[in-house]
């Protein structure tokens, strides 16, 4: 800055004004801006924060890039921050509840200003001087949690299926040992088969369980070449395309023989069609929210949960009834 004010033939106080966007008179601003160029001066905008307390930056926890909604997800977050002028730091976890704990203080010790996570570790220790918004994961009082209406997606995607016609279902999911909010995904659906009168079954394989079981599921339904259910409701988008694939294996035709519905919103190729009938998630609207949380000041009166509404598209995966 010293260098710039020689240049500029302006006192430092005046290169301090336009570097930090304070009025200053157009003459003395125009030298600054011109001497700036010439030399190439660029702002030490981390030093700058520490300064201010502020360092512009907020992180993100989330299991990987790979999946299409956790990819959609941080894209909405990121578009979210730009517009605050914020920088995403980005931490990509694997679950790996150990990996998160050392981001989580590796976070701390690069001073971000927020934290927003999709985790997996029950146990994490967030310090109560960095603000932190969860996602699908209630972590107790101070840690707004954000989510979507998970109980009445589970619930949507039983009566969808009654509506078209479905009379016997199947409920196909992968658990997880952890209390989240996408688990209440079957409970809604269980409440609207027995608010319909559906026939239901239900086969849910553990964290670390192969999706061949699936297979080994669907070949123990299949009598006289046909299914002994006509829908199927998997509680991501991901688990429907396997069984659909399956399914196509065994000769069994989707919606014909069976229709099948989906959870998140997912489309190909980011924005064309969607994989299958689903269940869709608001991420734009989830990732904005959490952006706005992190910036509000906390207080007793505020929410522990937010859920965002979902709603039901056809994917060509369903038989619609026009």
């Amino acid at each position: 800055m010293k260098d710039v004010a020689s240049e500029a033939g302006v006192s430092l106080g005046t290169v301090s004004k336009v570097v930090n966007g304070l009025p200053v008179g157009e003459i003395y601003k125009t030298k600054v801006e011109e001497a700036i160029r010439k030399l190439n001066y660029h702002v030490n905008s981390y030093a700058q924060g520490l300064k201010a307390g502020k360092t512009g930056t907020i992180a993100l926890l989330i299991p990987n890039l790979w999946d299409p909604f956790f990819s959609v997800l941080t894209h909405h977050i990121n578009r979210a921050l730009q517009a605050r002028q914020y920088r995403m730091l980005l931490c990509t976890t694997d679950f790996n509840a150990a990996q998160e704990q050392e981001y989580v203080t590796m976070l701390q010790n690069n001073k971000v200003d927020g934290i927003i996570g999709l985790t997996c570790n029950p146990a994490l220790a967030v310090p109560e001087s960095i603000p932190f918004v969860s996602i699908d994961r209630s972590m107790g009082s101070g840690i707004p949690c954000v989510a979507c209406d998970n109980f009445m997606g589970g619930q949507l995607a039983a009566e969808k299926l009654a509506d078209l016609g479905c009379r016997r279902v199947a409920f196909l999911r992968t658990g997880s040992s952890l209390a989240n909010e996408p688990n209440k995904r079957k409970a809604g659906f269980e409440n609207g088969c027995l608010s319909r009168k559906l026939k239901y079954e239900m086969l849910i394989l553990g964290d670390e369980e192969s999706y061949d079981k699936f297979d080994a599921f669907l070949t123990e339904h299949k009598i006289d070449g046909k299914l002994s259910f006509d829908g199927i409701f998997c509680v991501t988008d991901k688990i429907a395309r396997y069984v659909i694939n399956v399914l196509k294996k065994m000769n069994i035709r989707v919606p014909e023989d069976v229709q099948v519905i989906g959870f998140d919103g997912i489309r190909q190729l980011g924005d064309f069609d969607y994989l299958c009938s689903t269940i869709v998630q608001p991420v734009q609207e989830m990732a904005q929210l959490c952006v706005d949380l992190l910036f509000q000041e906390a207080s007793p009166a505020r929410p522990q949960l937010y859920c965002l509404p979902v709603s039901y598209v056809c994917g060509g995966t369903t038989r619609e009834i026009t």
